[in-house]
């Protein structure tokens, strides 16, 4: 997150050009930081803001942003460029001592049936601290939670 800023579900904030333009989430980040090891010169934590769109290509920026687990980053290509295309089958990732990571075409509704959240990835709680629920927030690290 950046420096002052408090995680509210729904804000997203927006780096565009003119080929592309990502999405990010502080609510939905848990900090894997695929993002970082994928594309350093474009996602770079120490820099504000931290996403340089123009720093690679369409094309690479948004393969890094469609392996960010959690959702907290998207795309949308303004160039025609291919779309994040969900797969057919819905996949359920068990991250070790972590939160479950779905891929799909995910949608999540609350008790009373109002829709939470419709994306093509989420990861959801698994240690029962999060601040976010059903989302992990990254809890699990500071609590010490441990799988069977």
């Amino acid at each position: 997150m950046e420096e002052g800023e408090r995680k509210q579900p729904g804000v997203a904030r927006e780096y565009r050009s003119e080929q592309i333009v990502v999405y990010w989430e502080p609510a939905y980040c848990i900090h894997t930081a695929r993002c970082l090891e994928g594309l350093p010169q474009v996602f770079d934590v120490r820099r504000r803001p931290w996403i340089d769109i123009t720093a690679a290509s369409a094309d690479a920026i948004a393969g890094v942003v469609a392996g960010c687990p959690t959702g907290a980053l998207s795309f949308a290509r303004l160039d025609g460029g291919p779309q994040e295309q969900a797969p057919a089958d819905t996949e359920v990732t068990v991250w070790r001592n972590g939160p479950l990571f779905l891929r799909g075409r995910i949608r999540i509704v609350g008790a009373d049936g109002s829709p939470v959240r419709e994306a093509t990835r989420v990861a959801l709680c698994r240690c029962g601290g999060s601040d976010n629920k059903p989302f992990c927030d990254g809890t699990h690290r500071a609590n010490g939670f441990r799988a069977p």
